[in-house]
């Protein structure tokens, strides 16, 4: 057991590049990890990794090891969760990674929990692309295509991007009948945490057309200051349907050109191929997919991405 808690440390510095974060993913210290791996390469003879002061790099022969390390720990993993499915519950720590629109999402998730007790979540918000791997996530949900070839992936439904304001604002604004009306509209807009770039709407553009050039008004990289300006009648947003549902139901925003807009977003779960389905993940993926979108076209079976998932909004 000795031996394979060293295989782990190495696997998670290898994974990670980093002693660092290898450590606060097994939640002990980087010089703990070091030692560990030190230990590691006196028993077997040979370095596992370049150091400078700065990184780490994989040897040749720390490559190598590192792949059948993998297959290693992924079956007694395997051991482990059949012996689990065999006895009681799903059980441990569930890490996973919702963007901020996630927050509606919270009474699934509390339903979740309710049939799932013995499961304790650990709940991180984020529009940002994180790294599953190396971030030490369980599962995380995001928007856009699939396309992190280390990660598979489950299909969960879609909603459509809407662009909302205020009643009031519109009354005095006036209401945008084309894409290009809204060159002399207040916009709301969300720049990406990660790309730093600022969304693009959806407006059906014919092609040929030039782009229309949206005046910021306010720029934020998260949900919640967009809905809460557009309520508040300083402006329009473009935002995920579900987060302002109850805003349009209530008619506290309504939305507009609508017959330009024909984009849905599509909302995948994802978890790390080279770990066995766990039963805490396999139950979350399989309630997720039944139950997050009630009008879901989620696919029953998962598929292997091909590169990064982009953040959702």
């Amino acid at each position: 057991m000795e031996n394979l808690g060293s295989l782990n440390v190495f696997v998670r510095a290898g994974e990670t590049r980093s002693f660092t974060a290898a450590g606060q993913q097994l939640g002990i210290s980087a010089s703990a990890v070091s030692k560990a791996i030190v230990r590691l390469e006196e028993r077997l003879g040979v370095r596992l990794f370049h150091r400078s002061t700065r990184t780490v790099h994989l040897t040749p022969e720390g490559a190598l090891f590192l792949e059948r390390c993998r297959r290693i720990l992924c079956e007694v993993e395997s051991a482990e969760a059949e012996l689990l499915q065999t006895q009681s519950a799903p059980r441990g720590k569930l890490r996973i990674s919702l963007p901020s629109v996630g927050t509606l999402f919270m009474p699934k998730l509390a339903a979740f929990k309710r049939l799932y007790p013995d499961i304790e979540l650990d709940i991180d918000y984020a529009d940002r692309l994180v790294d599953v791997i190396e971030e030490g996530f369980d599962a995380v949900i995001r928007t856009g295509e699939p396309s992190d070839s280390r990660l598979m992936a489950r299909r969960i439904g879609s909603c459509r991007k809407v662009i909302v304001g205020a009643p009031a604002y519109f009354r005095r604004a006036g209401v945008p009948r084309e894409p290009q009306d809204l060159a002399s509209h207040a916009c709301l807009l969300y720049r990406f945490p990660s790309t730093g770039k600022l969304d693009v709407w959806p407006l059906g553009l014919a092609a040929g057309s030039p782009p229309v050039d949206l005046p910021a008004s306010m720029v934020t990289n998260t949900l919640d200051p967009q809905v809460c300006f557009a309520e508040q009648g300083l402006g329009i947003a473009c935002v995920p349907e579900i987060a302002v549902r109850q805003q349009l139901e209530q008619g506290r925003l309504v939305t507009v050109l609508d017959d330009h807009n024909r984009e849905h977003m599509i909302f995948h779960v994802l978890w790390p191929s080279s770990r066995q389905l766990s039963p805490r993940i396999r139950v979350f993926v399989d309630f997720i997919a039944q139950h997050l979108f009630p009008l879901s076209d989620a696919l029953e079976q998962p598929i292997r991405s091909g590169q990064r998932c982009a953040p959702a909004m």
